[in-house]
């Protein structure tokens, strides 16, 4: 029986004519009763609320090449979207390893997985970084696994609950963790770096051209009032660089989150990390795709890749990026930025 809450029986109250705020979008958050009006989001190339829509399906199931009876680990498992079809390419008898360091969205995913999954389907998963995923795999899949899918990006349900503190659509706590019970939130990150500290990051996490001017900016009305919510820093980087127009503005106000969130979540490391033992749990002529968002990830995949060739522990490696279709990007522009390399082992 279908347990679902019955449809209200008329328009919520907002404060404007329509739903903006994260908790408002009721219909976005029961997808299965609201199927028209979340496929009209949908065609107008956006995300629904609380949903994630995966990049590069087809181009990823070629990529890993996958038959019934693998074994396949999904590194970033997130809204699951990419596993559901991992765990449909190799039945009958396959087997789907999946990780991710959420606790809050993790539970729901999984959930969401084993109510589609076809019955015997096997399914594992666990609340980790993909940094210590090597220990995790030599209980699990002592003798290798056939392919792996590593998805860098963020996750569409983390970037639209204000409570994460990911975006600056809506404002919310400064924290921006993976894991909220764990580590320094970006508030108290600022409060733990002086200027040169928070100016290379912001270098090398984003590309930020203006790095050093922000760095100031930040930190000193960081240290006169905390800065606690994601619209408090948001006035700061606009008041930083008032001569940008709207448009330059909101990408030095997306560079200096992702930067923030790349720190907060040592993601570069875990990348370097899960880069180091790739191929030791990978079984001859083993598959990984690799999707990345931002130069800083796409360069270490391609040198550690390339390095991996030149050393023989890859048979080959793809020598050029593969980027989502014209089509894609237009249906959902999140794809734009998305880069999917692949390396086979030797």
């Amino acid at each position: 029986m279908d347990d679902l809450p019955e449809k209200p029986a008329r328009r919520r109250r907002y404060s404007g004519p329509n739903p903006r705020s994260f908790g408002e979008k009721y219909k976005e958050h029961q997808p299965k009763r609201y199927m028209e009006d979340v496929s009209k989001v949908v065609d107008r190339g956006q995300t629904p609320a609380g949903m994630h829509r995966p990049i590069m399906v087809a181009e990823i199931l070629t990529a890993l090449a996958l038959v019934p009876g693998n074994v396949v680990v999904d590194c970033t498992l997130g809204y699951g979207g990419h596993a559901q079809e991992l765990l449909a390419a190799i039945q009958p008898g396959g087997r789907l390893l999946g990780v991710d360091a959420d606790p809050i969205e993790l539970p729901k995913t999984e959930a969401r997985l084993r109510a589609v999954a076809p019955v015997g389907a096997l399914i594992d998963v666990r609340r980790m970084n993909f940094a210590g995923i090597a220990a995790f795999l030599a209980v699990e899949a002592p003798h290798g696994v056939d392919a792996l899918l590593v998805d860098l990006g963020l996750s569409s349900m983390q970037l639209d609950d204000p409570t994460r503190g990911f975006s600056f659509k809506e404002d919310g706590p400064l924290d921006m963790r993976m894991n909220p019970h764990s580590g320094l939130s970006a508030s108290e990150l600022l409060s733990s770096l002086d200027t040169a500290q928070l100016s290379a990051m912001l270098c090398e996490n984003s590309d930020e051209p203006n790095a050093v001017i922000i760095a100031v900016a930040i930190l000193a009305a960081h240290k006169k009032s905390p800065l606690l919510t994601t619209f408090e820093l948001v006035q700061v980087l606009r008041s930083a660089e008032k001569s940008q127009s709207d448009a330059e503005s909101n990408l030095t106000v997306r560079r200096v989150f992702q930067a923030l969130r790349i720190a907060v979540n040592r993601e570069l490391g875990s990348l370097d990390a899960l880069l180091r033992q790739l191929p030791l749990f990978m079984k001859k002529g083993g598959r990984v795709a690799m999707l990345t968002f931002h130069s800083g990830e796409d360069r270490r995949v391609k040198s550690s890749f390339s390095d991996g060739l030149r050393n023989g522990l890859y048979a080959s490696v793809s020598k050029e990026v593969i980027r989502a279709s014209p089509a894609e990007q237009r249906s959902n522009s999140r794809s734009s930025s998305a880069k999917l390399r692949i390396a086979v082992r030797s």
